[in-house]
């Protein structure tokens, strides 16, 4: 196995690859207004860390989201792209799962939140680092605070909003070193992961307007 992992639903443009038993090379740089123009870079490099061209990668496993529209489908497009040319599989996670694996904690419940911007974080709660307890979902913070309350947090939307989640620590953005990491671990257990299907939970920020002038020659 060589599994090329990436992910732009968060601020963070993660790339990384692993053999089947560990993570050999990977990247991350936070820039949410780049993804286009990081992400390929970040691939040649993590490639030429471990020493390997991208025809040996026999599979793809891709953030899924929750995230916002443009940097999302950045990465989806990517593996997408890359699938069909190498011919190879490509896997969808969760990005909040990716998140919840990386987390120290030991013992859950405990809940994965990150930015969902306009004031609003993407959540969920896990029992476990391995095991999510609710659907991934879009709120602001103030109206799930009941929901949450008592229980640690981890990623940017937890530690931006500390009144909702003052028991909120790193990691902040989810490592593609992690996502790999349970993908493989999935795939070796046999579990059939999930075809790359982006998590928007929302409308794009960008849209036509509704009452727009036509301008027709005469």
């Amino acid at each position: 196995m060589l599994l090329l992992a990436l992910d732009t639903a968060t601020p963070a443009v993660t790339v990384a690859l692993h053999d089947g038993t560990d993570v050999i090379a990977s990247s991350s740089q936070v820039d949410a207004r780049r993804h286009g123009e990081l992400l390929l870079p970040a691939v040649d490099r993590v490639l030429a860390e471990a020493g390997l061209r991208l025809d040996a990668v026999t599979g793809i496993a891709v953030g899924v989201g929750p995230g916002p529209y443009t940097g999302l489908r950045v990465g989806l497009m990517t593996a997408d792209t890359f699938g069909l040319a190498l011919g190879v599989p490509v896997y969808g996670l969760c990005t909040l799962d990716a998140l919840a694996y990386a987390a120290d904690i030991e013992k859950g419940p405990f809940v994965v939140a990150t930015d969902a911007r306009r004031k609003e974080v993407y959540w969920a709660t896990y029992a476990d680092s391995r095991t999510r307890l609710t659907e991934p979902a879009v709120d602001r913070p103030a109206d799930i605070a009941e929901r949450v309350a008592g229980l640690p947090a981890v990623g940017a939307g937890a530690l931006l909003y500390p009144d909702t989640f003052p028991s909120a620590h790193e990691p902040e953005h989810v490592s593609a070193a992690a996502l790999a990491a349970l993908a493989a671990e999935r795939l070796a257990a046999g579990d059939e992961l999930p075809a790359p299907r982006p998590l928007y939970l929302r409308r794009p920020d960008a849209q036509v307007p509704k009452n727009y002038k036509v301008v027709t020659p005469k």
